[in-house]
């Protein structure tokens, strides 16, 4: 019995000291692993810290950059708000711009248009009044230049009509209107210097070269009778009878002749080829009754009438209305 008692004590003791060593390896584990532990921990926090560190000093340099990059934004900011201030002011002075040179430019069309209505308008009453066909082609020349260097398409309709009004005046036979009136004006300035028909005094007979007499008396006698002969002259006018008029008539004859001359002229700017020869078919036949035909007035004034007596100054139409319509249509347009 104290045998197994024994045995048991020992196995207790046994088990006691194995568990006794079993702890102390446990225990001698435990503060290891908590001194591993612990090291480990310290390495970590270590290697926080460090890392924590490098984040606060990433962070900071972040925050500077970010705070650098916040000032260039509002700087840049500012620069573009100045930039498109900027921008504004240059886009309204750029319109502005653009209506003035629109403003400018269609005063500068209007004033030309107006200038062109004008030169139009002097063409077709010279056209009308005087028959000056070439000036009027001339104008509408100058006319036709200065619409092709505006060089707008929308002007081609009014070129069209100068063309057509240029074409029809170069079609028309050409008469001389300008010319005819001035060879008129000669006739006319002539009125008052050209000789009357009974003022006509026979020419002279030219004397025979005397002889020279020995005797006195007969040479006395001889040029006494010469100085006789020249008292009387007898001389064929070639006319049947010479008209004998008063000063008054005289004076009224000449204004007469000078108011058919000037109907004449009127006839020849209103283009009536019928009223024009009649004039001056009746003032070739006054110069001939009245006036001393054979006096160098009277040959110029009939040999100028007689030229002029030819001359065609009949024209259906002159005019250039199709011009004149065109331009005044256009710049009606153009003010609605």
């Amino acid at each position: 019995m104290d045998e197994r008692v024994g045995n048991w004590t020992d196995r207790v003791f046994t088990s006691i000291n194995v568990l006794i060593m079993i702890a102390s390896v446990c225990a001698v584990v435990i503060v290891w692993q908590w001194f591993d532990t612990r090291t480990q921990i310290g390495k970590l926090q270590l290697e926080l810290a460090s890392r924590l560190a490098a984040a606060e000093s990433y962070n900071q340099e972040s925050r500077q950059r970010a705070s650098k990059a916040l000032e260039a934004e509002r700087v840049a900011e500012v620069r573009l708000g100045i930039l498109e201030r900027k921008m504004a002011d240059s886009q309204n002075q750029q319109v502005a711009l653009e209506a003035m040179y629109q403003e400018l430019a269609r005063s500068r069309d209007e004033s030309s248009l107006a200038e062109i209505e004008q030169v139009l308008l002097i063409a077709n009453q010279q056209l009308q009044l005087a028959g000056n066909v070439k000036a009027a082609l001339i104008a509408l020349q100058n006319v036709d230049a200065t619409l092709q260097r505006m060089d707008r398409p929308q002007l081609k309709p009014l070129r069209k009509a100068i063309g057509r009004d240029m074409d029809r005046l170069k079609s028309i036979p050409y008469a001389d209107i300008v010319g005819v009136s001035l060879q008129l004006d000669t006739v006319l300035n002539l009125a008052d210097s050209m000789p009357l028909a009974m003022e006509a005094h026979p020419h002279p007979a030219p004397l025979k070269p005397e002889r020279k007499e020995a005797n006195v008396w007969l040479a006395f006698g001889r040029e006494a009778w010469n100085d006789i002969r020249q008292l009387v002259r007898i001389q064929n006018m070639e006319k049947k009878e010479v008209p004998f008029l008063l000063p008054s008539q005289s004076y009224f004859l000449r204004e007469n002749l000078k108011l058919r001359l000037l109907s004449a002229r009127l006839s020849l700017l209103a283009h009536d080829q019928t009223g024009f020869r009649d004039d001056l078919k009746l003032a070739q036949d006054w110069i001939n009754k009245y006036f001393d035909a054979n006096s160098p007035e009277a040959k110029e004034s009939l040999v100028t009438l007689h030229q002029i007596y030819g001359s065609e100054i009949a024209i259906d139409r002159l005019d250039i209305n199709d011009s004149l319509n065109a331009i005044h249509d256009f710049r009606a347009s153009r003010e609605k």
